[in-house]
């Protein structure tokens, strides 16, 4: 029995980087006080600095990922995390608000480019059965960075400003990317790929059926998170003023599940995982407002439960993607417009959910409605599985 490859210390690197990334893409919403008073500019005004970043995030790394070479996936790594570095370094340099907000569109913009190609760099550095292993440890960088760092930075910001916040961020991205500078060893070329070629894979019916799925997760998942405050905060479920335990429960969850999910990878198949979470994240979301209504605390473990498989999901639907795509030459941008997917459908999850408040729906609407979005993203899952189990039986392989 052959011993299994250590994981290379470049995967350890690039999570490091994706530790910055996941404190640079929440930070910013905690800085808004600070940020409106410090440029006297309103509220609305200062959020758009989410927005842009969450844009170029989305629909601009993919853009960016596509026109990118296979054998120059190095330089993009390198590239994208250096953009990211110098964008959060002008950014706390500025005293201008319209720089600001260039500068946090450029730090998204290389943000997204960055996770798109680490997580395509390490499956190639790494040996096939590890690869789930891999990118579970750069999922648990952006989830700690998320959990940890937020909290961290907007701390350091009270006490010396918020452009600390953005300093922290910098320093983080720049030891990552001195580390791979040195470390990261020549990433295998895949074949060069034309750019109506790489856009085929829109029309891959397997990847778009595991890009919706994403989609509907993150509906459910991270549109219910915006509204953690709102539900709890529910005289029907405790009246509790500060949500900040129920946030760190659920980020902690989220640390735990994309730390777990590497090993089960290895045991389970990808699509069949996928499923199980998609049911998992239905039924959490089911229980929280039967949880909360019972104690406030009990509702604790469906939001630990919730964080875990929701943060979870994205390393098998990462794997099937690059499992996918990756003969063809377009692993990285199928991986990019997964991260667009998420994005694009959190902002519809939060869009919706305003929807029913606006409507003055009670406060398990919020979690039900997710957990229908979740329950469906299952069903689609399921019919995934048959129809991979269908195409590998050996009648469907002798008849090809």
């Amino acid at each position: 029995m052959r011993n299994p490859t250590p994981t290379p210390t470049s995967v350890y690197l690039i999570a490091v980087g994706a530790f910055a990334l996941g404190m640079a893409s929440y930070a910013t919403a905690g800085l808004m006080p600070m940020l409106e008073q410090a440029f006297s500019v309103p509220m609305a005004i200062a959020a758009q600095l989410v927005t842009v970043f969450a844009l170029a995030y989305g629909i601009g790394s993919p853009l960016v990922v596509a026109l990118l070479p296979r054998n120059r996936q190095r330089l993009g790594l390198l590239g994208a995390l250096g953009l990211f570095v110098l964008a959060n370094v002008g950014g706390a340099l500025t005293a201008d608000f319209a720089l600001l907000m260039l500068c946090r569109a450029l730090a998204g913009l290389g943000a997204g480019v960055y996770l798109a190609t680490g997580i395509t760099v390490c499956a190639a550095l790494s040996e096939p059965e590890r690869r789930g292993s891999a990118i579970a440890i750069i999922m648990t960088g952006m989830a700690s960075g998320t959990v940890l760092g937020v909290p961290l930075s907007l701390l350091l910001a009270e006490a010396a400003g918020w452009q600390a916040a953005l300093w922290l961020v910098a320093l983080l991205g720049a030891g990552a990317w001195l580390g791979l500078q040195q470390l990261l060893p020549a990433v295998p070329a895949g074949p060069t790929v034309a750019l109506r070629s790489k856009l085929a894979l829109l029309s891959d019916r397997k990847v778009l059926a595991i890009l919706l799925v994403s989609l509907l997760a993150a509906v459910a998942s991270l549109g219910m998170y915006t509204f953690i405050a709102p539900l709890m905060s529910d005289p029907a479920y405790g009246s509790v003023g500060n949500v900040t335990p129920y946030l760190w429960v659920w980020g902690l969850g989220g640390v735990a599940g994309s730390f777990l999910v590497g090993p089960l990878l290895e045991r389970i198949q990808g699509p069949i995982l996928t499923l199980i979470i998609m049911l998992v994240l239905g039924g959490a979301l089911l229980l929280l407002p039967v949880m909360a209504g019972l104690s406030p605390w009990l509702a604790l473990l469906p939001i630990a439960l919730w964080g875990c498989v929701g943060w979870a999901l994205q390393v098998p639907q990462n794997n099937e993607l690059l499992a996918a795509r990756e003969r063809h030459g377009d692993g990285d941008l199928a991986v990019a417009l997964n991260e667009s997917a998420l994005y694009l459908g959190s902002a519809l999850g939060a869009a919706a959910g305003g929807l029913l408040l606006l409507w003055a729906m009670p406060g398990w609407a919020l979690a039900w409605s997710a957990a229908g979005v979740a329950l469906l993203g299952a069903v689609l899952q399921l019919y995934n599985v048959r129809r991979l189990t269908a195409l590998s039986s050996p009648n469907a392989l002798r008849s090809r």
